[in-house]
């Protein structure tokens, strides 16, 4: 059965609804395998299953919050995660039905969430109404987020966004008049009023020109530099630099064509990118999309030398992982669900999370969390995984095939704390012991 919202939402402006405070933390379900990996802390976060894109904030009361979207309710969660141990559930905020607004991104005291049409084989409908765009919060007051406005694409809505803080947003939007997403750059300077301030996209992605290769199109989110000149981003087929010291008029700087040989599904086949801005490296990766390694070509996360923009460069590929060795399968296509790359830990702009230096962390779905250490740029390898129990019963309308696990996204904050979501489970707090393990950094 989907877990859908408890209470109905009513009017243009979503309601918040207080629910009890558990006494304890949940217990930590047993089963999970790992290594240079443990579990100190677990949330069901009430109920819903199925948590998906987080960000973290820590506030003025001198806490910690975990905010996450969900993949079967609509709606977003609340966690307070100052004692990892005991993780506690705070709030659900009722969201717009018919839509996903799985995807979140925060600075200072200004949230943005998407709001996108949900797909049909999600669970939406496209005969009914949707909600699109982005809905911009004040977050001053921690626990009871208050909604500033509602920027609407007119479109399908917006994807994965990011919003470094400052003047702008960068919005991946699905935009009248394109095919597939395009990236937006939104002025939120004033975030009761927000205004497109510039646009960018692929050559033969207006609708009725020039027939548009596939895969094209942009996923999100967009990087953005220290010194807000440069965004770089997985924009399908390649990875992309492109100069922003104009905002009006982004201009390409360089790309690296990634697709073909690696193909995933639509903007997927560029799913992530993430800069390591003072090595000038980008890791990358695609997204895998189809269940037990058919249809797709192979996955990959790689490495990139950025250090001539304009002719981005491809250093490394990552390792497989490999099960472990007591597994009831011989590797993770035999499994089931999807193998293959998803998110790594990315809003990097918030001075909460952890900085990429050594480590990558990248979900895998049916193999949980993989820690590559990239000491080597050019020999990455596994030093760590963690990859949560056989889940039981099935919530959601993924995986088609087997019932295993889908770990989704992957946050880790200044303290060494590693967030990561699942399909079918709630939030995991895990901690890394491995080679390269970062020192916190917290005040």
């Amino acid at each position: 059965m989907i877990h859908r919202p408890r209470t109905c939402v009513v009017g243009a402006f979503l309601a918040a609804s207080m629910l009890a405070r558990p006494a304890l933390a949940d217990p930590i379900p047993k089963g999970w395998e790992a290594m240079n990996m443990k579990p100190v802390g677990y949330t069901d976060l009430d109920g819903r299953r199925g948590g998906f894109k987080m960000s973290i904030k820590h506030a003025a009361d001198s806490r910690w919050y975990l905010y996450l979207g969900h993949l079967w309710d609509y709606g977003w969660s609340i966690v307070d995660v100052t004692d990892p141990k005991n993780p506690k559930y705070v709030k659900f905020i009722d969201g717009p039905k018919n839509t996903w607004d799985i995807q979140m991104t925060l600075h200072d005291n200004l949230m943005i969430t998407a709001l996108q049409q949900e797909p049909p084989d999600w669970g939406g409908d496209p005969a009914k109404p949707f909600a699109d765009g982005v809905i911009l919060w004040d977050i001053t007051d921690p626990t009871n987020p208050k909604q500033l406005s509602q920027w609407k694409t007119g479109g399908t809505g917006t994807h994965r966004n990011s919003y470094p803080g400052g003047k702008y947003a960068y919005l991946s939007a699905g935009m009248p008049g394109y095919k597939g997403n395009i990236l937006v750059i939104l002025d939120v300077s004033d975030p009761a009023n927000p205004k497109v301030a510039g646009e960018w996209a692929r050559p033969n992605q207006k609708e009725g020109g020039a027939p548009t290769p596939t895969p094209f199109g942009f996923h999100g989110p967009a990087n953005i530099s220290p010194d807000g000149k440069i965004a770089t981003m997985g924009y399908a087929p390649g990875i992309i630099n492109l100069d922003i010291s104009d905002i009006a008029e982004p201009k390409l700087i360089g790309d690296l064509t990634m697709t073909p040989p690696f193909i995933s599904a639509g903007s997927q086949s560029e799913h992530t990118v993430l800069p390591l801005w003072k090595k000038q490296m980008l890791f990358a990766n695609s997204e895998a999309s189809a269940e037990n390694c058919v249809d797709n070509a192979l996955n990959y996360a790689v490495l990139i030398d950025n250090r001539n923009m304009t002719k981005p460069r491809l250093m490394s590929i990552f390792p497989l992982p490999v099960p472990p060795k007591d597994a009831p399968y011989t590797d993770f296509c035999d499994k089931g669900g999807r193998f293959g790359p998803h998110n790594t830990n990315q809003e990097i702009h918030l001075p909460d999370v952890e900085q990429p230096d050594k480590l990558i962390y990248l979900t895998y779905f049916n193999a949980g969390l993989q820690v590559y250490d990239i000491k080597d740029p050019y020999r990455p390898k596994i030093t760590g995984w963690f990859i949560p129990p056989q889940p039981t019963k099935k919530v959601g309308y993924y995986p088609k095939t087997k019932l295993v696990n889908q770990t989704e996204d992957v946050l880790a904050d200044t303290r060494g704390n590693i967030y990561i979501t699942d399909k079918q489970w709630g939030v995991f707090i895990l901690r890394y012991s491995g080679p390269d393990e970062p020192a916190p950094t917290a005040k």
